[in-house]
């Protein structure tokens, strides 16, 4: 079976030798083509997709009512009894977004490639991100507290949980497991939106038994801060990938498989 990796590594070849026909063209890495300014729309793997699902539900801790996105892997029905992994998406994004960016046929292929089956759920995040505002709204009470009672109500094991973040997400996923350790058994995270001197710093400590993954491209904005945070946590990241690409959805969709991966092997 020749898989996507076999043939991007196998275009690395082609496109060291010098093999600048179409099909050499067509296989390049893209870490290549987005040096040159070609990068292709975001990579999305060739798999079904399960029940998905887009809710409404009300929270008392935002004061609104917010979607919540709901993705099972193919071949395992509703999803009743899998662990569920928590998605705090970008600050241009929202739970209704997320299916449109093929995440169900993200966790489908990662189920294919040998993952244990897990759920995928979003919900939209607060005011300011996921982190509480002036207005009282309070999204990290919202997904500390709600979102577990939400998941077991639809089947899932809500007990065993993980975090995976973007950008803004990925930085409410710090804030979030400083404030409630213990809360998630890991906590994946894409180019997290920290600045210099950001109170993140402040408590660290309190990630020294979370198991961590850190992505993050070299051309990201975030990158210095991001190589700031994975040197002063206090225990190194069991995933630390630090390579070409931008703080864009091409960059986090080549990198989801193997984030998904690794995070089904922590639940």
């Amino acid at each position: 079976m020749v898989t996507r990796r076999r043939l991007l590594l196998g275009a690395g070849g082609l496109v060291a030798a010098g093999g600048v026909g179409v099909l050499g063209w067509e296989l390049a890495p893209r870490s290549v083509k987005a040096r040159l300014g070609l990068t292709a729309d975001p990579y999305v793997p060739d798999a079904p997709e399960g029940q998905t699902r887009l809710e409404t539900v009300q929270s008392e801790a935002l004061g609104a009512d917010v979607d919540l996105f709901t993705a099972v892997p193919a071949g395992h029905g509703d999803g009743a009894g899998l662990p569920v992994v928590v998605i705090l998406h970008g600050s241009s994004a929202s739970a209704a977004a997320l299916q449109g960016y093929g995440l169900g046929r993200f966790l489908t292929a990662a189920v294919e490639q040998g993952a244990s089956p897990f759920v995928l759920a979003g919900t939209d995040d607060g005011p300011a991100g996921w982190v509480p505002d002036e207005s009282g709204a309070d999204p990290q009470a919202m997904v500390l507290d709600e979102l577990p009672g939400w998941l077991s109500a639809r089947g899932f094991d809500a007990g065993r949980r993980a975090l995976w973040g973007w950008s803004r997400g990925g930085y409410g996923a710090l804030r979030l497991v400083e404030a409630a350790p213990g809360w998630s058994r890991a906590a994946a995270l894409f180019s997290p939106a920290v600045v210099d001197d950001d109170v993140v710093f402040d408590d660290l400590d309190a990630l020294a038994s979370l198991p961590l993954g850190v992505w993050c491209g070299d051309d990201d904005p975030y990158s210095p801060q991001v190589h700031d945070l994975v040197d002063a946590l206090p225990v190194a990241p069991e995933v630390v990938s630090f390579g070409p690409g931008e703080h864009t959805r091409n960059y986090w969709n080549d990198h989801t498989l193997e984030a998904f991966g690794w995070l089904a092997s922590q639940l």
